[in-house]
């Protein structure tokens, strides 16, 4: 069975920085490799939203509201995705999700929340002003 399972969530002031992680357990690597990513997030009150993509050619897009500030990266050898987010505001409070769909590669990799079938639990970061 595929899982995701993130980490790396906190509460910090504004302007630090947070780096957040997801490790796939039970994903063979070839699978891993073909895989579209992605990171979401859901703040109280919100409906969930795309932050950040990457796709198996490691072309990665962005929200604009973290563009400059979060950068997403993936390690296939060791089945992690990642997300360093810098410059942190109180507006992205939010549970945070990674989440995965094998076989997606390429321009197909693209952001609609409704194609990626595999999610993690979620971490939860906070940014006090």
């Amino acid at each position: 069975q595929v899982q995701l399972v993130e980490s790396g969530g906190f509460s910090v002031q504004a302007g630090w920085s947070l780096r957040l992680s997801c490790v796939a357990s039970g994903y063979a690597y070839s699978s891993y490799v073909r895989s579209c990513l992605k990171w979401f997030r859901q703040a109280p009150g919100k409906e969930r939203g795309g932050v950040a993509v990457i796709n198996n050619d490691v072309m990665t897009n962005y929200a604009e509201s973290v563009k400059g500030r979060f950068t997403v990266t993936r390690d296939n050898a060791n089945l992690y995705l990642f997300l360093q987010m810098n410059s942190l505001k109180a507006e992205d409070t939010a549970m945070y999700y990674c989440a995965a769909q094998p076989g997606l590669t390429g321009s197909h990799c693209i952001g609609n929340q409704s194609i990626f079938a595999i999610w993690g639990q979620g971490t939860q970061v906070t940014v006090s002003s």
